[in-house]
């Protein structure tokens, strides 16, 4: 039967839109719903990979920490829920228009859409664009009041929040206009970096402006900062304002999308984000002569372009391009410091809070910022401390009860204790380490690593004392936080001391680097360290040291077995130690300031495990075997030599039981108990036949004498939760004997 309904005019939807109602259509029959909703239609942006609205969406995600799939399965649901089908039937006789899809099917909109996609429209023509695409429809549903929405507005994602974003691609060009009468933009302005790139564009020449720096630093924010600067009179002489090259207009039309750009910022700068991807000729993300217009902007003498890159896109593709080279300048952009990051946080509070509908006490950012910065390196600051703040904001807003530990606070307050937890949440690292006192750790330190270290007081005392020295500043902040040789034979405790202070120090072993020097013994190996330069075979890699330093800024490295390590290799240690810092071969400044260094090596360790040696003797031995192997230059740069020594019987005894202890956490996981007799331990200790490896035998002879029996035994057995299962000795062996649960 024909339908009597209007049709949408396919002026409205822009293509990229009219993709996702097609998209919306097929969800319909899957659903059994008569008629395109709202609810529908935000499925389906999320169902069409790289739509403008979902690559939006998952920009919020990232940035405020919640979970894409919990997100999907809202929708989903509030898609299904036959309550609101119920509704959406009823509202099947009110449809007054159809779209038409691909297949020439007609399909009924609901009066929700209709408006979504009317004020969509309005919209866009105010941003200057002739149709609507999906994020202004996006914008829209996020205001509706519907069930849709609801599943937005519990990820902080308000009409609002999406507007901004949409508003930072219709930024106005002449700052003589409507932009004066505005109230001024939520950014903080990091004054000596917006110094330096104002008198970058004013000098003669390159006057063309990549912005390099890894992302979440800042760079669209010190454009935006700009913009500012030229709004209220104060910028480069003869630049009058900022334009954004449209990311929704080069989705559908990049060759028009880029040419409106360069019309639009005549007289101005134009800002491109990422613009390595208009570069690298093949395997650019456009096609050439879409790459083709954008390059002669940098001929253009009415027009500054500004973009931002990543040092790893600005190495692989920038850096080879003729025209960036000659006709720009490179601003690099580093990570805000702890204090410019309280500053931000403080500009971005009053959005956080209206997105949120809740309330941050201004401790909350100082928390976020020295959290963000410290254990949340997987991004730098300030975005780490921004993403921590969003997921704290988004979780208590689902769960305002979620602080256990403070039941009498206001449910719709942020407080350090709510950034704590979701910092904890997101790095693994348990809150009681977060929250601990600084100070009173650091008194303590010596007795933390003696829990997990056996018979190595000295080692534990020197390396503690050397630590809290560097802490409380008494050290050159340019310089790590320590850099420590430890001595001693194989199997005493090197590597767990090293593991040990870095989850004290950072509250995760995950923060320990390790790097087996011997596997960079030929001095060519010195590449793979800090990387090749550009040009060279595998220069796009980076360093092994320095990109692990980059993405964990705050770590323990620790080099075994240094005396392998070339000659060349040394040099890069004596760089490390000495300035704090090193030069990638890419170029970039990679620091180690809030670094420990700490090498191991058996130089002298003979002497050290030589019973027949009184340990002042072994002292001076391994002492004068040191100065022998190790240059001077490098001995002198070092804060402390640590000695470690050959293991007692007694420190065995106590290692085992602490591996022993391990063993009984994983039986519990299973809700089996496991015990050991003291003869049982006693004979396993026997079964060591190398003595002169320290530790090391113990985890190979739980290995073979009670995880594998212990594997066949459970398979065979099967015994039922809380059965408790004791290893005793048995003539020659051990055996198992089995406590069933009453």
């Amino acid at each position: 039967m024909a339908s009597n309904r209007g049709t949408l005019s396919t002026k409205i939807p822009s293509p990229e839109l009219a993709q996702i109602l097609n998209q919306a259509a097929a969800l319909m029959r899957v659903y059994h719903i008569p008629v395109m909703t709202p609810e529908i239609l935000l499925l389906a942006m999320l169902k069409t990979p790289d739509s403008a609205a979902q690559q939006l969406l998952r920009n919020f995600s990232q940035e405020r920490g919640f979970d894409w799939s919990d997100f999907e399965r809202d929708v989903e649901r509030a898609v299904s829920d036959q309550r609101w089908l119920r509704g959406a039937n009823a509202d099947l006789k009110d449809a007054r228009f159809d779209f038409v899809t691909s297949a020439n099917e007609r399909v009924p909109l609901s009066e929700k859409l209709l408006v979504v996609l009317d004020e969509g429209l309005t919209l866009a023509n105010q941003q200057g664009l002739a149709q609507c695409s999906s994020t202004q429809a996006l914008a829209v549903i996020a205001g509706l009041g519907t069930r849709s929405d609801l599943a937005l507005r519990k990820r902080g994602i308000t009409a609002k929040a999406v507007q901004d974003v949409l508003n930072l691609s219709a930024l106005p060009l002449d700052a003589t206009g409507p932009a004066k009468n505005r109230p001024a933009a939520t950014i903080y302005m990091r004054q000596d970096l917006l110094l330096k790139l104002v008198s970058r564009l004013t000098m003669a020449g390159k006057r063309h402006v990549i912005l390099v720096g890894p992302t979440g630093v800042g760079k669209r924010s010190l454009v935006l900062a700009l913009r500012q600067l030229i709004a209220e009179g104060k910028g480069p002489a003869g630049l009058r304002g900022v334009v954004p090259i449209s990311e929704q207009a080069l989705l559908t039309s990049p060759v028009e999308a880029v040419q409106q750009a360069v019309r639009q910022a005549q007289g101005g700068v134009l800002f491109v984000p990422d613009i390595a991807r208009f570069f690298g000729g093949l395997r650019a993300d456009f096609r050439e002569d879409v790459c083709n217009e954008l390059q002669k902007a940098f001929f253009s003498d009415n027009v500054t372009v500004i973009g931002t890159a990543t040092p790893e896109r600005y190495n692989e593709r920038l850096s080879k391009a003729t025209v960036v080279v000659e006709q720009s300048q490179v601003l690099h952009v580093p990570p805000a410091t702890i204090d410019e990051t309280i500053e931000i946080l403080k500009v971005q509070r009053p959005a956080l809070e209206a997105d949120y509908n809740l309330t941050i006490a201004e401790a909350s950012l100082v928390e976020a910022a020295r959290l963000g910065g410290r254990y949340y390196t997987v991004r730098p600051l300030p975005s780490a401390a921004v993403h921590l703040l969003h997921q704290a904001c988004a979780m208590l807003r689902m769960n305002p009860r979620m602080s256990a530990e403070a039941p009498v606070k206001s449910d719709n307050q942020l407080d350090p204790d709510d950034v704590m937890i979701a910092t904890s949440m997101l790095t693994g690292i348990p809150v009681t380490n977060l929250g601990a006192d600084e100070r009173d750790r650091y008194v303590n330190m010596f007795d933390h690593l003696r829990k997990r270290i056996i018979g190595q007081s000295e080692a534990i005392l020197a390396l503690s004392r050397a630590v809290k020295m560097a802490r409380v500043g008494l050290k050159d902040p340019k310089r790590p936080i320590g850099s420590f040789l430890f001595l001693g034979p194989t199997g005493v405790g090197k590597t767990e001391l090293a593991k040990a202070l870095a989850e004290f120090l950072f509250g995760t072993e995950d923060a320990l680097l390790t790097f087996d020097m011997s596997e960079f013994m030929d001095e060519s190996s010195v590449n793979r360290l800090i990387g090749s330069p550009p040009g060279y075979v595998d220069s796009q890699a980076g360093g092994q040291l320095t990109e692990a330093v980059k993405k964990r800024p705050y770590s323990v490295i620790l080099f075994d077995e240094v005396e392998k390590a070339s000659l060349k290799v040394f040099d890069v240690f004596l760089q490390v130690m000495d300035e704090g810092r090193l030069t990638s071969g890419q170029g970039e400044t990679v620091s180690f300031s809030e670094c420990v260094i700490i090498m191991t090596s058996n130089a002298g360790g003979r002497f050290l495990a030589d019973p027949q040696l009184s340990e002042a003797a072994a002292r001076e031995m391994a002492e004068q075997a040191v100065k022998e192997h190790f240059r001077p230059e490098f001995l002198n740069r070092l804060d402390e030599i640590i000695y470690f020594h050959s293991l007692s019987q007694e420190d065995m005894r106590q290692i085992l039981d602490l591996l022993l202890r391990k063993e009984e956490k994983l039986m519990a996981g299973r809700n089996l108990h496991l015990e050991m007799t003291e003869g049982a331990k006693n004979w396993l200790l026997k079964q060591n036949d190398h003595p002169e490896w320290g530790a090391r035998p113990l985890r190979r002879l739980i290995q073979k004498h009670i995880r594998e029996p212990m594997a066949d035994f459970l398979l065979k057995e099967d015994p039922p939760a809380g059965t408790i299962i004791k290893m005793q000795v048995k003539g020659k062996n051990l055996e198992f004997k089995t406590t069933h649960p009453s």
